[in-house]
Parts: structure tokens; C-alpha cells; sequence
């Protein structure tokens, strides 16, 4: 019997707020242990917790960003459970009434051609604490820090349209680059701002039935989330195969065995209205205001990149998928160079050379306005390619301007052409057997006594020159 998977996503996403959703205590899980706590973190008796209006506007724009229709009342309750983590024995979370319902995100298949996934709903909630497990020493313990206690979260709930790694991969790809357009997060798994759980079943390929599904955690990459679904589409299918129950529970992926292992049986407690949180009401003219507010969205900017620059659809999506790419990329463009100088040599030098070095394009010291000049001597033929990628290392670790560079290494390029014609009078005296080759129809014997040319003047003479001039001697 063939199977097919049925995938939905849980996928909680820390807002990039300065304080917590319902405390002024600084959102900074990361400082040392129990630093930023007060009474409402802690749920001391007599604690009030007050919503945030920081975390309800980046809230309500990441869900506009989805596609999501906001609602005009939304309210927390209390998810009831019991762990160390949760000191009040609930969290506060948006079970009944969430803050958007509807949504999608559309990715090219595996076949390439376009599908829209489904966003059930998108709510709001606060985080919880942290364990700490020592497990060294006689006696394991675990620790709790309450840093992370109130952090603000949405929750994204996809509907179950996934049905293989590929669809979940490209969604978690297209919606980190989305969230982070509009500006509510960074939305970095490795960094812990935006958590993936997966919830997979099987089923015979081509029936509508949804059967028990297992939810799978601890997938900390996008990768990981690929591989453990994958995982698991073979174990379920394998089990039912075998005539084996799946049974309703969570897993964990463990990415050194690159297998799911059991984690606890699933459980949900009750979810009743919080009394202690006003009910959150927005008029139209509020929610029309939040839509205002959207930056430009990565499938507009590349339909205008197209439009306006003549770029492919491949090339403006590339370009449009991380926010800061494109808004250095136009910064460039404004500073007077051509779109698609611009894109190549962005897309092909300077972005694998920030990845080389392992930073972001906003924290190196080659700002646009600095790419820029370097590519504008280029385009003046004052220097050429190679000297470019030179100069373009050399920004990385130098404050000077690309012109100080150029001066102070010799990089200016040649064109004066008395200096190289006699130069492709050398090489064409001391290279007869390649001029002959080119006579009887060897193009390639062009290039070779460019290139000697070219390592005859250690590389400053102007390739475009010694073309055209080669070209002439040549056919004399």
C-alpha cells in the first residue's frame, strides 16, 4: 500500500519587543539566569499583568504579513497544566478568540508549480520559563530561570494542506522571510526565536481520511525540520504496515541519531477566559491603520524589480527574499549604479563573501555606499574585475574609501594604448604558434593572448582595450 503524509505546522515565533508581553521586565532570555524578573513574571500574589501595546502592534503586523484577517475582539485565557516551568500553573494564551484567523503562504512545489498553504489561525500567548538539567554529579537536579518567563509569542497554526519535507521546508523559509519584512522578529531557529512543531500522520495516498497523528519537537534548523519529518513518514508507514497502532504522542528529534524518539504522552489541559486581561478590541479604522503601516512584501518587490529593472522572475525573487538584501541592493542602484552590475556583483562576490566570513551584509563595513564606489570605478574602466575583487576584500577589514585602496596598491587600471600596444607587440612576437592557431580558426587563442597580455602588465591593463587592439594586429 502506497501512503501519504498529512502535515501541519505549530510554529511559535518570538516578538522582537524591548520588554515582555504582560511586564515591563527587558525581553532578554539570554542574560545571565533570573536577571529580568518581577511579580508578574514570578505570579506573586496580588500580580496584574497589562498588555503590551509594543507586542500587540508587531503582533497584529506579522499576521497582516500572513495574510491573516485580524479580528475585532480577541482575548487570553488560561491554558491550564502543571510544570516547573509555568509558576501559576496556566499559561496565558489566545485559545478561544485569537488575534487572526485565515492566512497563507504560497511556495513552488516540488514539481515548481505554485501552492498555497493554509494558516488555520494566529494567536498570541506568553512564553515560559526555562529547565535547566545538571546532570553531572551524584544527584541530577534541574534549575529554572524565569528570564525567558513572559516573552512575548504568536503561535502560527497551518492547516494540514503539508504533505512532504519540501512543502515544510519552504514554508518555514517563506515565512521567516516574511516576518521578518514586516519587522516583528528574526524569526532564527538556531538562535531560538522561532520554535517548529510538527504534527504528521498517514494515510492510503488518495483517501481523505485524518488519522491519529504524532507531534514532533526539538527541531532546531529548517533542515532538521525536513529530515525529521521525513523520519517519520517512514516510521508511521512502517508501523501501519505492520499492522502496528499509531498512538497519540510527542517525539523528539534527535539530530545526532537523525531519528524521533518518545518524548511524553500528549496532553491538553483545560482553557478557560482569563479574567485578568481586558479583552482586545480594534475598530476598523485601527486594523485599516495596521495595514497601512506593511512595508512593501518580498512578491511585490520582486514584481516591481521585474517591471523596473528587466530583471527574471528568478533573479527579482532571489533578490526579494531577505529584506536587507533588497533594501542594500536599491541603496546601491540609488547611488548611481546600474541595477544589473549591481545584482551580479552583489549576488556573486559580495554576498558569498560575507557568508565566508560568517556575518550579516548590515554589520560589515562594506556599506552600499561604499560597494557602490567600488562599482562605479569599475564601470569607469579605472580599475578591472579582478582588481575590484581585490579592493572588495580589502573594504572588509579597511575604513578607507575603494579610491585610497586603488591609489595605494597600484590597482588603476591601464588604458593608455601606446603602453599597451607595445605590450600586444611583445606577446605577439614571442607567441607565434598562437597567432597561428587563431588564424586557422582556434577562437580560443584570443583569450590565451589576452590573458598574456593581460600577466604582462600584472594585471592593470584594461581587457576591453587589449581586445579591440589585439583584434585589429590580428587581422592585419
Amino acid at each position: 500500500m502506497e501512503f501519504e503524509a498529512v502535515i501541519g505546522l505549530e510554529i511559535h515565533v518570538e516578538l522582537n519587543c524591548a520588554t515582555k508581553l504582560f511586564c515591563d521586565c527587558p525581553n532578554n532570555p539570554g542574560d545571565a539566569p533570573n536577571q529580568n524578573i518581577c511579580p508578574v513574571c514570578l505570579w506573586l500574589p496580588g500580580a496584574a499583568p497589562r498588555l503590551s501595546r509594543a507586542a500587540l502592534d508587531k503582533a497584529a503586523l506579522l499576521c497582516l504579513g500572513l495574510n491573516g484577517e485580524l479580528q475585532p475582539k480577541s482575548a487570553f485565557d488560561q491554558k491550564v497544566y502543571y510544570y516547573p516551568d509555568l509558576p501559576k500553573g496556566y499559561q496565558l494564551s489566545q485559545a478561544h478568540l485569537p488575534l487572526s484567523r485565515g492566512g497563507w503562504i504560497d511556495i513552488a512545489g516540488e514539481d515548481g508549480s505554485p501552492k498555497r498553504l493554509r494558516i488555520h489561525h494566529i494567536h498570541m500567548e506568553e512564553d515560559v520559563a526555562k529547565l535547566v538539567h545538571e546532570m553531572e554529579g551524584r544527584m541530577p537536579i534541574s534549575l529554572v530561570d524565569f528570564n525567558r518567563a513572559g516573552a512575548p509569542l504568536v503561535e502560527i497554526v497551518t492547516e494540514p494542506d503539508f504533505r512532504s519535507p519540501h512543502d515544510a521546508m519552504e514554508f518555514l523559509k517563506a515565512l521567516r522571510t516574511l516576518v521578518r519584512t514586516v519587522g516583528s522578529s528574526e524569526c532564527s531557529m538556531e538562535n531560538g526565536t522561532m520554535r517548529v512543531d510538527a504534527n504528521i500522520s498517514v494515510r492510503p495516498r488518495g483517501s481523505n481520511q485524518m488519522n491519529t497523528k504524532v507531534e514532533v519537537k526539538n527541531m532546531n534548523s529548517v533542515r532538521h525540520v525536513g529530515d525529521a519529518i521525513a523520519h517519520e513518514i517512514t516510521r508511521q508507514s512502517a508501523a501501519v504496515t505492520a499492522g502496528e497502532a499509531v498512538v497519540l504522542h510527542t517525539r523528539l528529534w534527535d539530530p545526532d541519531k537523525k531519528a524521533t524518539r518518545p518524548m511524553r504522552a500528549k496532553f491538553e489541559g483545560p482553557c478557560v477566559p482569563d479574567p485578568t486581561v481586558p479583552v482586545i478590541e480594534l475598530s476598523g479604522e485601527e486594523i485599516d491603520a495596521f495595514r497601512a503601516r506593511l512595508p512593501e512584501m518580498p512578491a511585490v518587490r520582486a514584481g516591481r524589480f521585474v517591471g523596473q529593472f528587466g530583471f527574471s522572475t528568478e533573479e527579482a525573487a532571489y533578490l526579494s527574499a531577505d529584506p536587507e538584501t533588497a533594501q542594500y541592493f536599491e541603496e546601491v542602484v540609488a547611488a548611481g549604479v546600474a541595477a544589473r552590475t549591481a545584482m551580479h556583483w552583489l549576488t556573486t562576490q559580495l554576498l558569498p563573501a560575507v557568508k565566508e566570513r560568517g556575518g550579516e551584509l548590515r554589520q560589515t563595513k562594506v556599506t552600499a555606499n561604499r560597494f557602490a564606489a567600488l562599482l562605479a570605478m569599475l564601470c569607469r574602466d579605472e580599475i578591472n574585475a579582478g582588481a575590484a575583487r581585490e579592493v572588495l576584500c580589502a573594504l572588509f577589514d579597511s575604513d578607507e574609501t575603494p579610491e585610497s585602496i586603488v591609489a595605494a596598491r597600484g590597482f588603476r587600471q591601464v588604458s593608455d594604448l601606446s603602453a599597451i600596444d607595445s605590450l600586444i607587440d611583445k606577446v605577439l612576437s614571442e607567441q607565434q604558434a598562437a597567432v597561428q592557431d587563431f588564424r586557422s580558426g582556434q577562437g580560443k587563442a584570443m583569450g590565451f593572448l589576452i590573458g598574456k597580455v593581460m600577466q604582462a602588465s600584472d594585471g592593470k591593463a584594461n581587457p576591453k582595450v587589449i581586445r579591440e587592439l589585439m583584434g585589429k594586429k590580428l587581422a592585419e
